[in-house]
């Protein structure tokens, strides 16, 4: 079995909805995930724009520490016990919507779930996106994206 992420917020290619948006809604996505493989003792999840004007992209939302039994989260949910959230590069932990420039075009908005051979990862609400990256590169299984685009448009 292949291991997959979907939303019923937004298909893969598709538009990121205003509920998505920072200055919109400011809502997680709904997200689902399955097939994960063997192994997997919690889930981790992250939000990148790899087309941020800052050299290195933006790290939107960063999760670590989600139960493997827990395979869905609805948008704007709670997350479950013992989940932990980074720091945003908007420099605080939680979700932080899309919000570009205006008329930069179009950004990308990959999120990503990951499926991961360890109960818990060592990271905090004060650690960056590279943090919880650098504890996944360790302990990851298998990842499953989407991604969705937004333009600001300045209107």
């Amino acid at each position: 079995m292949t291991f997959t992420l979907t939303s019923a917020d937004f298909r893969d290619g598709g538009i990121l909805p205003d509920a998505q948006v920072k200055a919109l809604g400011n809502l997680s996505p709904q997200l689902s995930w399955s097939g994960a493989p063997e192994g997997t003792k919690s889930y981790a999840i992250t939000c990148y724009d790899p087309d941020a004007p800052t050299g290195s992209g933006f790290w939107h939302w960063t999760v670590a520490n989600i139960p493997a039994d827990v395979t869905e989260l609805a948008a704007g949910a709670a997350l479950p016990a013992g989940a932990v959230e980074g720091r945003t590069d908007f420099g605080e932990p939680g979700f932080g919507g899309a919000a570009p420039p205006p008329g930069h075009g179009p950004h990308r908005y990959i999120f990503t779930v990951f499926a991961v051979d360890t109960d818990r990862l060592d990271v905090t609400p004060d650690n960056s996106g590279a943090v919880f990256g650098f504890n996944l590169h360790f302990h990851t299984l298998a990842k499953a994206s989407i991604t969705a685009t937004y333009e600001n448009t300045g209107g």
